[in-house]
């Protein structure tokens, strides 16, 4: 059964509510709801965050606190949990509207559009460093996956491009050294993709089909057993962390390169790359 956290400064009645609300239109859906009410400080919300992460849940929150909802936003990314904002867009909105800031919290509008306008720039980065391109900037990338062609580096950078990471991506030719400037990055910037050589090999049979036909060896075993080992032999030199991608989720993958982030950099990096 999936679970949502309600997380309030109040009750979490409002919160819950607008939660019910939405969810008449998932009739099918299994959730069970917890409500966290009267959280009003970091310590409350760092406290939660190892249960919420155990329970692979997602959050709604109604957190009149600028910076509540800023810790909530840093913790979420950095965990790749799934946080819903009900108040944060609603007091924007308004704001704007009425030609005001709210009287407690002189700094939210900027802030909140703040937020929005760096998801953007992530989403921008990503599809302006997608297989290569710009390659001399990686230096400004918080993640670079690196790996042979068709191990998911375009929509994993999408996918954590949206949660605000900002990812680029490199492809592995067969005989073909990396740039220098990957193996310059600090640790726990740049990740190896690799896959079973027969998934792979009948992946790229069917993007070879739909291009039809015209690729050489592309999708024969022999060929990509080479492209894997000589990917392999790359990541050992470098000692980056590698994920296979065989069988699995986007979701899953991105969580792990994300823990072994965490791992590697320590909270204190983390937090100051993503402010």
């Amino acid at each position: 059964m999936d679970k949502i956290f309600v997380i309030s400064d109040g009750s979490g009645r409002t919160a819950e509510q607008a939660l019910m609300a939405a969810l008449t239109q998932f009739p099918n859906a299994r959730l069970e709801i917890i409500v966290k009410p009267e959280i009003r400080s970091e310590q409350q919300i760092e406290d939660l965050i190892p249960e919420i992460v155990e329970a692979k849940a997602i959050i709604v929150h109604t957190l009149v606190s600028e910076s509540l909802r800023s810790i909530i936003i840093k913790m979420s990314r950095e965990h790749n949990i799934d946080a819903i904002d009900i108040m944060g867009p609603l007091l924007s909105r308004l704001s704007q509207h009425l030609e005001n800031l709210p009287k407690e919290e002189p700094g939210l509008f900027f802030h909140l559009n703040k937020e929005y306008f760096k998801r953007i720039d992530s989403m921008q980065f990503a599809f302006t460093h997608d297989d290569g391109q710009r390659y001399y900037e990686y230096e400004k990338a918080e993640i670079v996956l690196v790996g042979v062609s068709r191990t998911f580096k375009t929509p994993l950078s999408i996918f954590l491009a949206f949660k605000g990471w900002f990812v680029a991506n490199y492809p592995i030719v067969l005989g073909v050294d990396p740039p220098d400037i990957l193996r310059k990055l600090p640790p726990g910037n740049v990740f190896g993709l690799t896959t079973q050589p027969g998934d792979l090999s009948r992946l790229r049979t069917v993007r070879q089909e739909y291009l039809g036909g015209n690729t050489g060896d592309y999708s024969s075993l022999e060929n990509v057993k080479r492209e894997l080992n000589y990917a392999q032999n790359i990541f050992l030199k470098h000692e980056w962390p590698v994920i296979n991608v065989t069988n699995k989720p986007i979701e899953e993958i991105s969580s792990e390169i994300l823990a072994i982030k965490r791992r590697i950099n320590p909270p204190e990096y983390t937090h100051k790359k993503c402010e």
